[in-house]
C-alpha cells in the first residue's frame, strides 16, 4: 500500500496545499488471489474535520487497510477550518479546490478513473459538511457521497447574534465561513438549497451514505437532513450506531461506508500486519 505525501500548488487557494494519497498500486497478493485488472482506480476524496489536517484519517483510522481491501485510491487534502467553502475575497476557494482542481490535478498525476460512478467524496464533521456541499454542487463529478457525523450547523449559525468566547460558536466565525448570514440559507453554501436547485433542473443527485453516533450532539440535524434528502428524491442510506463524536466511531463507520460504496473487493493482500503465517 503506497502512502504518498505531496504538495500541490493550487490556483484556487493561491498557495501550496499538503495532500496525502493512498494508492494500492504496490499491493502484494497471496497465492490464489485474483490479479486486479490493469485499469484506473476508483477514488475517494476524503475530508478532515475542524482542527484537523491531511494526516487525520491516517492517524485516526485504519483507512489504509480498508482502502487496500477494496483496491481504492484515497485522496486526503488539508482544508483548514473553512468548511470547504469559497471565500473569493481572500483567494480561499476551498469548494472550487475540492470539487474541481484537486480532482483534475490528481487525475493527471495518478491512474484514477474519470468516471462519475467511480469518483466518491466523503468526510467527517466539518468535512462531512464539505463533502455534502461539494458533492452536490459538483454532482457531475461525484457519483457517491459518504459522510460521518456531519456538522450541519448552518441553520443554527445564521441565528447567532453575538460573538461567543469559544471561536467556533461565534457569529464572527460563522460569517467567515458562510459569508453573509442573512443570505446564506438561499445560496450554494447551503446543501439544502443545492438539492432544491438540482431537483428543479432534473439533474441527477449522487447516492448518499450518512452515519452518526447515538451519543453525538449532531444526531438530530443529521437525522433531519437525511429525511430532507429522502423527501426530495435522493437515494440515501442513513444509520446510527453506538458512539459519540470521536475516532472510535469514525473508524468503525468509515469501514461501513466504504463497504456501502460500489468499490471492488479483493482482500487486503500481504503487508506487515498480514503475512499469512
Amino acid at each position: 500500500m503506497a502512502l504518498i505525501q505531496m504538495n500541490l500548488l493550487s490556483q484556487s487557494l493561491m498557495r501550496t496545499v499538503p495532500v496525502n494519497v493512498i494508492l494500492p498500486a504496490d499491493k502484494m497478493l497471496f497465492p490464489g488471489m485474483k490479479q486486479r485488472e490493469d485499469k484506473p482506480y476508483q477514488t475517494l476524496y476524503l475530508l478532515h474535520g475542524v482542527f484537523g489536517n491531511y494526516t487525520d484519517w491516517i492517524t485516526g483510522t485504519r483507512i489504509q487497510r480498508y482502502a487496500q481491501e477494496h483496491d481504492l485510491a484515497v485522496v486526503m487534502p488539508s482544508g483548514d477550518n473553512a468548511f470547504y467553502l469559497d471565500h473569493p475575497r481572500r483567494g480561499d476557494n476551498y469548494g472550487e479546490f475540492i470539487g474541481k482542481e484537486l480532482v483534475s490535478l490528481t487525475r493527471k498525476i495518478f491512474p484514477l478513473s474519470k468516471r462519475r460512478e467511480d469518483t466518491f467524496i466523503g468526510g467527517l464533521s466539518m468535512g462531512g459538511y464539505g463533502a455534502l456541499r461539494n458533492g452536490l454542487k459538483y454532482q457531475e463529478t461525484f457519483g457517491y457521497i459518504l459522510v460521518l457525523s456531519s456538522a450541519l450547523v448552518l441553520e443554527e449559525a445564521v441565528q447567532r447574534t453575538e460573538d461567543d468566547s469559544f471561536l467556533l460558536n461565534s457569529k464572527a466565525y460563522a460569517q467567515e465561513c458562510f459569508g453573509n448570514l442573512e443570505q446564506a440559507l438561499e445560496s450554494d453554501v447551503n446543501p439544502k438549497y443545492i438539492v432544491k436547485q438540482l431537483k428543479k433542473q432534473g439533474a441527477p443527485l449522487p447516492k448518499i451514505y450518512m452515519a452518526c453516533g447515538s451519543e453525538d450532539g449532531l444526531k438530530g440535524v443529521n437525522r433531519e437532513f437525511a429525511s430532507f434528502l429522502k423527501e426530495n428524491g435522493a437515494e440515501v442510506f442513513y444509520e446510527e450506531g453506538p458512539g459519540g463524536h470521536d475516532w472510535d466511531f469514525w473508524d468503525a463507520y468509515i469501514k461501513k461506508g466504504i463497504e456501502w460504496l460500489p468499490a471492488e473487493e479483493n482482500g487486503s493482500g500481504m503487508n506487515s500486519g498480514n503475512v499469512g503465517l
